[in-house]
């Protein structure tokens, strides 16, 4: 028997918001998301039904095939999705499902990211989204028996801190099968834990830098061709250095406003972490350096 918090049981035995959504009013979308398949064992369609204009989430419905944790993980998403615009619902993780759970058995996480990954379905309905463009379909297929890619794998083990083949079993069922994915799943864990220690290496070393070089910032406003001009400089003498260390670059694309367009070249280009890189090492810089308003993106 697995070790069910009361939370759990509450929602398996008294679900919240289960069905469909078959009723909608002039300027509401109904869009829904489907995940899983019954001959693997899980399998989850979320209902969404969320106001044009504001795009606030106004209902949540679901309809679930699976254990307890699959039906109370279900349950607690539709709750945690009510009131929510599109864009803040899908900055909800896995993690906080469970959570909001009061936790789940390890070996049922992977009851938390189907209800992740079916939000995520529903909102590419929603923004006309092809999902045979979804970033997880895109790479390699690591795990036969449940269709499992390489890059789904690498969000799984980064979004939650992941660091045995057992833990991706437990989270997204790779590897759950016939286990010839193993071998290839422990390659992964290596390469990711690889790239966290660079991306921490590179944080630290601009940490370092900062505490050496700060310079005041100027109280006046900027004039945009000084904006380029300073943003142009910190990038030249300050980011570029560290970053080719490992073998990677930036290219300043364009400026607009407040918001700084950036080419992310070599190994920063590919790799898993770069927007760890973006948003702490380049982002992060260009405001201690420059204006504290600006936002750095990748194009």
């Amino acid at each position: 028997m697995w070790d069910y918090t009361d939370k759990v049981m509450e929602f398996f035995y008294n679900p919240r918001n289960q069905g469909s959504i078959t009723e909608k009013n002039q300027g509401e979308a109904v869009v829904t998301g489907e995940v899983g398949s019954i001959a693997c064992g899980d399998a989850l369609r979320l209902h969404l039904k969320i106001e044009e204009e504001t795009q606030i989430i106004l209902d949540a419905r679901f309809q679930t095939f699976g254990c307890a944790s699959a039906i109370a993980s279900s349950s607690a998403l539709t709750e945690l999705l009510k009131g929510k615009t599109v864009d803040q619902a899908l900055k909800l993780t896995n993690r906080e499902i469970a959570e909001f759970l009061g936790g789940l058995p390890e070996e049922k996480m992977h009851c938390s990211v189907m209800g992740q990954e079916a939000l995520e379905a529903a909102i590419s309905t929603y923004k006309g989204i092809p999902l045979d463009t979804h970033e997880d379909d895109e790479g390699a297929l690591i795990c036969r028996c449940f269709g499992i890619s390489d890059t789904k794998i690498r969000r799984i083990i980064l979004e939650n801190n992941l660091t045995t083949a057992e833990q991706v079993t437990n989270y997204v069922k790779a590897g759950g099968g016939c286990g010839s994915c193993l071998t290839d799943i422990d390659d992964l864990l290596f390469e990711v834990e690889k790239e966290r220690q660079t991306g921490v290496a590179v944080a630290t070393e601009l940490a370092q830098a900062k505490a050496q070089t700060r310079e005041p910032q100027s109280p006046k406003p900027l004039t945009n061709l000084q904006k380029i001009t300073l943003i142009q400089q910190v990038l030249e003498q300050e980011i570029r250095p560290v970053l080719a260390e490992d073998g990677g670059d930036v290219e300043l694309f364009d400026i607009e406003g407040d918001r700084v367009k950036v080419i992310l070249k070599g190994a920063c280009g590919s790799c898993p972490s770069s927007m760890e890189t973006l948003k702490v090492a380049i982002e992060g810089r260009l405001r201690e350096r420059i204006l504290p308003t600006l936002i750095v993106e990748s194009v």
